[in-house]
């Protein structure tokens, strides 16, 4: 049996049709019963719905086209690709990918088939695609380029992490925000009017709507679950009233609607502000929303590269053993090791010079040509390659007074004086910035007399030198 007939109610087809015929019964969620059935009921997202923006004029024009829809939970991406089946008039397949695999691919693919036999679109709906592995995402790539479907990927997770790029180059990016305090006051009256719940306070209003951060879905059952517990004849629900029925579930947050994108920009920023008391409330405030801590830790490897480096590269290790201790303790006790990092990295040395480097890098190799590897570094492992002079007055380093050729050249030709590393006079850099400078002291010097004229005399050069460059390569 295929994965896709398990799906509960949120991934079912909604078929064409009025709006009434997809409604659920009376006893599913509160989210599902309000679940939008029309585009106009649609709460949130201005910025792709709003008139003459980007997702509406997609649906206006019946023109499906395959698209990522990124955003946190409860914000509606998959309430939209239901939605795009009753405006394209399409067949409505849903996978997801926590349970799906490569079968279930194949299955959609046979029943777009069909369905385009019959001279009707098909709508691929890929919820938490960022789950699939790259074997699985390219299996959808023939089928979306060939037009046997629009794919429409749901994920929490930046796309152009998890999401591979040829499939990424074939779809376009809608990226969904969370919902408001507007919009969620919105929704609060909707699901109070739904429920008949009693009217809500202020305060307490206020107390849902931060709970909630943003989140539809969240915000709903919660709703459901106090009016559930109210007693019989309440005039009001206050915030007495949701700590009596809630508990510790809703102690206070201070989370104000933003994404978590925001919040790990705010850690990162402590981090490289050597402000360990705001990195580690910043951590605990995404341990405390619940984002995935593994996300954490990658993101505290990339901070211990792009904001330390070299300063101190203890910081690198510190980041890894950290991630490693938690896998094997889970949670909660192996937040503690994340804690520990975010606190070295606060406090370590700062160097943003390999970062700096390697952009410099990268934008140069955009722009500039394919230069070629000058003839001295080449590899010669055939004779043919040794006549052509591959390898030839290649210096061995080690035959060399502290295995260094002053004067080498080693980038291409055009680009011999180019600097792209200059660390920081800061931890461990203060070491390798002095290295560097007598280094190119040595460098200067060996110019200056001559002594590095490519004729093959010298150290090193010559049989002994070549045979020991090929060897190396």
């Amino acid at each position: 049996m295929s994965n896709a007939s398990l799906f509960p109610d949120e991934f079912d087809p909604v078929p064409s049709g009025p709006a009434s015929a997809a409604s659920p019964g009376k006893h599913a969620p509160l989210p599902e019963r309000l679940r939008p059935r029309k585009l106009d009921e649609v709460v949130g997202q201005r910025h792709l719905l709003g008139e003459g923006m980007p997702l509406r004029v997609a649906l206006e024009s019946g023109r499906p086209h395959s698209m990522i829809l990124w955003g946190p939970p409860g914000v509606g991406k998959t309430t939209l690709a239901r939605l795009m089946t009753q405006h394209f008039d399409a067949q409505f397949i849903a996978i997801s990918a926590v349970l799906g695999g490569v079968k279930d691919i194949r299955e959609a693919v046979d029943r777009a088939l069909a369905a385009a036999g019959q001279g009707r679109r098909t709508i691929v709906f890929v919820d938490e695609v960022h789950r699939f592995n790259k074997a699985q995402q390219d299996a959808f790539l023939p089928h979306v380029e060939s037009g046997l479907f629009s794919f429409i990927g749901a994920t929490t997770e930046n796309p152009s992490f998890e999401v591979n790029s040829a499939l990424l180059s074939r779809a376009t990016v809608h990226v969904l925000k969370s919902l408001d305090e507007q919009d969620m006051r919105e929704l609060l009256a909707r699901g109070r009017a739904a429920l008949g719940a009693p009217p809500v306070s202020e305060a307490a209003t206020s107390r849902l709507i931060g709970y909630a951060d943003g989140d539809a879905r969240r915000l709903l059952n919660t709703l459901e679950t106090v009016a559930q517990l109210t007693p019989a004849g309440t005039a009001e629900i206050d915030e007495a009233l949701l700590e009596r029925t809630l508990g510790e579930q809703l102690r206070r947050y201070d989370k104000g609607g933003d994404q978590f994108y925001d919040v790990i920009s705010a850690l990162h920023k402590s981090v490289r502000g050597s402000n360990p008391d705001a990195a580690l409330y910043w951590l605990v405030r995404m341990l405390d929303g619940g984002v995935d801590a593994r996300y954490i830790t990658r993101r505290l490897i990339r901070m211990a590269s792009e904001d330390i480096g070299n300063a101190d590269p203890r910081a690198l290790r510190l980041c890894l053993d950290a991630a490693e201790t938690y896998e094997r303790l889970g949670s909660p006790e192996g937040e503690l090791t994340l804690a520990q990092a975010v606190v070295y990295l606060a406090i370590a040395p700062k160097s943003n010079a390999v970062y700096n480097a390697y952009n410099q890098v990268r934008a140069l190799i955009k722009q500039d040509s394919s230069r070629p590897v000058p003839v001295h570094l080449r590899n010669a492992p055939t004779r043919l390659m040794k006549e052509l002079g591959y390898g030839k007055a290649y210096r061995y380093a080690h035959d060399f007074p502290g295995a260094y050729v002053a004067g080498e050249q080693y980038l291409p030709d055009g680009l011999e004086d180019q600097r792209f590393y200059e660390p920081v006079p800061r931890g461990l850099e203060l070491k390798i910035g002095a290295r560097l400078d007598e280094l190119r002291r040595l460098d200067a010097e060996a110019l200056g007399r001559g002594d590095v004229d490519g004729d093959g005399e010298g150290p090193g050069d010559g049989a002994n030198g070549a045979a020991r460059g090929d060897r190396e390569a």
